[in-house]
């Protein structure tokens, strides 16, 4: 067995604080219609919430990927071909990935995630089930470039972006990320991202606000990694999760309401809420077939193969690193 090791590429203070969170919760409070970027959901127990809401039966992304990765593993493997390091975005527990590396022979395996001891224990258990396969966890905020481990230098390279994780992401966000996904992986590389489709609203609507409550405690349980890291008296009674549906930007919105007006303190800075306001937690836009190219073709992408599941719920699409071009 290969025993994972470890990178740890996040920026703390003195006191252990990820300068990134602190920066973006503060100026995301401070803004007229408040706002948290969806990535800060996962510390360790967000990341443990998450994968129990994969498990809920309204929540059906999960069980359309995996439906793909298994009844289109040798179409899938025939296009990458053996060999190549696999980069996985935003790890979590790696659930979906055996079924990949299984089918597809890796030289190695590196995730990258932001929820440390999360990732490791992950990784872990991974490095089990693959005995020989180098497992080379970094602990990273993936929203930049990373320098991946020295051993994977070398090596052909695929992006693993599952979970239609991109859609978190307003436009100009996601055509970032997966610009900084091109740099990290270098030319030649190749991606194979889930994008989740446009679908009925009450089927979206059930997906982001389940009846046992799951995704409610997700999304408040941001306000008390608030509170527990960066010094907060948020009172979490006095927010309501709510999932909303945006057509015009064809997305599903997760907010934290007030229930009252309230105000509170974080990292030394007061914040004032009335009643009915919200902080924006999350966006998880919806796709089409072509919507979901064009924004891999504007950050560099060019997509050369395409699945769905049998309900056309979800999709998979397998897209290749190319050299910028100027002209048509």
């Amino acid at each position: 067995m290969t025993k994972p090791t470890g990178l740890k590429l996040v920026e703390r203070d003195a006191g252990g604080v990820d300068l990134a969170f602190r920066a973006d919760v503060l100026a995301g409070l401070a803004e007229p219609h408040k706002a948290v970027p969806a990535r800060w959901f996962y510390d360790d127990a967000g990341s443990q919430l998450f994968e129990d809401i994969t498990l809920l039966p309204e929540y059906y992304p999960t069980r359309a990927e995996t439906e793909i990765l298994t009844n289109r593993a040798t179409e899938i493997a025939g296009l990458i071909g053996p060999g190549r390091a696999v980069v996985e975005f935003g790890s979590g527990s790696s659930v979906k990935t055996p079924l990949l590396l299984s089918a597809i022979g890796p030289s190695a395996y590196v995730p990258l995630d932001i929820a440390g001891d999360f990732l490791r224990a992950s990784s872990a258990a991974l490095a089990a089930k693959f005995p020989g396969l180098p497992v080379l966890p970094v602990e990273a905020d993936f929203m930049r470039r990373v320098e991946l481990p020295a051993e994977v230098a070398g090596l052909p390279k695929l992006g693993f972006f599952p979970g239609s994780t991109i859609g978190n992401m307003i436009a100009r966000t996601a055509t970032d990320l997966l610009r900084t996904m091109r740099a990290t992986l270098g030319e030649g590389a190749l991606l194979l991202i889930g994008m989740d489709l446009v679908k009925d609203e009450d089927v979206l609507l059930a997906a982001y606000d389940d009846a046992a409550g799951v995704t409610a405690a997700f999304n408040r349980n941001l306000l008390a990694r608030i509170n527990r890291e960066l010094d907060g008296d948020i009172p979490l009674d006095a927010f309501a999760h709510e999932a909303r549906w945006n057509d015009l930007f064809a997305r599903i919105e997760m907010h934290l309401v007030a229930r009252t007006d309230v105000t509170f303190t974080v990292s030394g800075q007061r914040f004032e809420m009335r009643a009915g306001e919200s902080i924006h937690t999350e966006n998880s836009h919806k796709f089409t077939k072509r919507s979901g190219q064009m924004l891999l073709a504007a950050a560099g992408w060019e997509p050369r193969a395409r699945w769905t599941d049998a309900a056309r719920q979800f999709s998979l699409v397998l897209a290749e690193s190319c050299p910028p071009r100027s002209a048509p």
